[in-house]
């Protein structure tokens, strides 16, 4: 769980846009805010706004190409039993190392991203995806079939209106990152104290709980942060759009496999 990238997460603000009038289109028709202040082209207008919802799709697409990846591999491996000998081979190892190896692709496709090829972090996210797969297959062992595909079908319901609502909302969920992201630290370092001081039913239900809403918050906020990035690198050549589009879609997949794995703790008949 948890891992959320945190590239460009304090660099919002307001964003505003003004599109440059294209070569060429000097005798467009032009479109006047209510307070006759400024101009715009209207073609220009509807130009970026439509070069901005193709990014945003596109984030969201990454998105689900790595929960497809996630799910194919989670599936593999337990069929295979791999992960489980992996574990038995190598002990603790085994459970930390997909881990670390997760942690430090995050850390590099944040550090990084400015540098490196958009098909490189599209291979670094997928491969990120894979190694979750490979340790998410052990629910598989933990719960049945039915509370599995149940948790799924609400996770993507909630997703999908959280996301609708961090679109549409004239609330600006941008302020709220540095709330959301210490009471993601919180979350943690009280999760791991309640499992070790005060373990049981009841500690998983209460954690589960909190770290739902909390990731809740998280979806709407990253919904709204990707429009912002995706605003703030446009002008920046169609590479740079692809590369962002990445670190979008790692956040928000993120958010949706956390909110995932905390329904399916609060709801999840275990075997």
């Amino acid at each position: 769980q948890y891992g959320q990238n945190q590239y460009g997460q304090n660099q919002y603000g307001n964003y505003q846009y003004v599109p440059q009038q294209p070569y060429g289109q000097g005798q467009q028709n032009y479109a006047y805010a209510s307070n006759g202040a400024a101009a715009v082209p209207t073609q220009a207008a509807y130009s970026y706004e439509e070069a901005q919802r193709v990014s945003v799709s596109r984030a969201y697409g990454e998105m689900t190409v790595g929960l497809i990846v996630t799910a194919i591999v989670a599936v593999l491996t337990q069929m295979s039993g791999l992960y489980i000998a992996l574990i038995q081979a190598t002990g603790v190892f085994g459970m930390l190392a997909p881990a670390i190896i997760e942690i430090g692709l995050a850390i590099y496709l944040g550090a990084r991203i400015h540098q490196i090829k958009p098909g490189t972090a599209r291979v670094m996210f997928y491969v990120y995806a894979a190694i979750m797969g490979f340790t998410l297959s052990t629910i598989f062992a933990v719960y049945d079939l039915g509370s599995i595909g149940l948790s799924l079908a609400l996770c993507a319901g909630f997703f999908f209106a959280l996301t609708m609502l961090g679109r549409t909302t004239k609330i600006n969920m941008l302020k709220a990152g540095p709330i959301l992201m210490v009471g993601l630290v919180v979350l943690i370092v009280a999760e791991v104290l309640l499992m070790i001081f005060a373990p049981g039913q009841t500690t998983l239900m209460v954690v589960s709980a909190i770290g739902l809403v909390l990731f809740a918050g998280m979806t709407v906020y990253d919904a709204q942060a990707t429009r912002a990035l995706m605003a703030q690198y446009a002008g920046q050549g169609e590479d740079m759009v692809k590369k962002i589009s990445i670190i979008c879609a790692l956040n928000l997949y993120l958010d949706f496999v956390n909110m995932f794995l905390y329904i399916l703790q609060l709801l999840g008949n275990r075997d």
